[in-house]
């Protein structure tokens, strides 16, 4: 999903205009994006002329090292909470049975996607072919 860096974002409000789903608006002069309508084409990073928007990428290893202190943490909560060091582990082998379900839905979702996007393609090249 994308992201606005709020320190390089003007507020020209070209986004605003070329977004065809208008889920980008201007507050106190800056971008701001509704991710409930953002449909991700892509129109907002290419005609951004500061290059204010960016893709979620590159935010993967502050979000990594999120998910880690977060897990840290919880697991130093169930120990403290219940008295028992044990549950230190426990807690971080929960946080890891979590993570494993979120990677096969993503890798569930991206093969379903993949095998969406082939069909797709597949009739779109037939399609063409034929006019």
């Amino acid at each position: 999903m994308p992201w606005i860096d709020r320190n390089r974002c003007t507020g020209c409000g070209l986004c605003v205009d070329n977004c065809p789903a208008e889920a980008i608006s201007i507050a106190g002069n800056l971008a701001v994006l509704d991710m409930e309508n953002c449909i991700r084409c892509g129109s907002c990073h290419e005609i951004c002329p500061t290059k204010s928007i960016h893709h979620d990428s590159e935010l993967t290893d502050g979000e990594v090292e999120a998910n880690l202190q977060e897990a840290i943490q919880h697991a130093q909560s169930c120990a403290d909470l219940k008295g028992n060091t044990l549950e230190s582990l426990a807690s971080l082998e929960r946080h890891i049975k979590h993570y494993k379900r979120q990677k096969l839905v993503a890798e569930k979702t991206l093969e379903r996607l993949q095998q969406i996007l082939a069909f797709q393609s597949k009739e779109y090249r037939e399609k063409t072919a034929s006019e």
